[in-house]
């Protein structure tokens, strides 16, 4: 049976903007500190990351309110966070893709399996000029973004659908992402999964090529 590697973008395949807020300092004309929000990587020190784990707010909502604090902080007036990305990454997007996620793309398109991504907001946090900046992103055979179908994970509709498009049952697919309730919801659709760890990306990535029987070194 072919399988597939179903992958979250933003954390698993890009860096957090948690992790380059020194390139998005540098980016924005924001003094080096200026943005102290570090979400999972010190969540006692976010409340508002706190209240989006707790489910008092969506993921987008975390985002919308960090857009409009940056965008108070540079004299801008963003609605949407995509203008916040792309002011911030959009110049080299390159430099935020992890080189694990690169690896482990390339060893599972080499062993003939299928690649995905399964999105909540690729096209609405990126913008949708992103994708034709990261050339890898042709080896995948579907990108289910749901920007545009407005069913968002953990909705088991928006597995199965990423799934229809890979013509595989779920048992054939491994999934990745870092948010706990995304993967809850794709256990509950009988899809294998690894909790992205962004703060040990290549043990993440290892697990995953593991799980589809790529039992080859451990990623750096």
């Amino acid at each position: 049976m072919t399988r597939a590697l179903v992958l979250d973008f933003g954390g698993v395949v890009s860096r957090t903007l948690f992790e380059t807020h020194d390139l998005s300092e540098a980016a924005l004309g924001l003094e080096p500190g200026t943005l102290d929000w570090r979400g999972p990587f010190a969540p006692d020190s976010d409340p508002l990351w706190q209240k989006m784990q707790a489910d008092e707010i969506s993921e987008r909502d975390y985002w919308q309110m960090r857009t409009q604090e940056v965008a108070q902080l540079t004299g801008n007036t963003w609605t949407e966070m995509s203008q916040f990305v792309r002011a911030a990454r959009g110049a080299e997007p390159a430099k935020i893709i992890r080189p694990q996620a690169l690896e482990a793309i390339a060893r599972t398109k080499a062993a003939g399996l299928k690649l995905a991504i399964l999105s909540n907001e690729l096209d609405l946090f990126y913008g949708s000029d992103f994708r034709g900046k990261l050339p890898f992103l042709a080896d995948f055979d579907v990108i289910h973004d749901a920007t545009h179908t407005g069913i968002l994970k953990p909705d088991p509709r928006a597995y199965t659908a990423c799934l229809d498009l890979l013509g595989l049952p779920p048992q054939a697919c491994v999934f990745v992402d870092d948010q706990a309730r995304n993967i809850k919801g794709a256990q509950a659709v009988g899809m294998a999964t690894v909790q992205f760890d962004v703060a040990r990306p290549a043990a993440s990535y290892s697990e995953a090529l593991r799980l589809l029987g790529l039992e080859q070194e451990n990623l750096r």
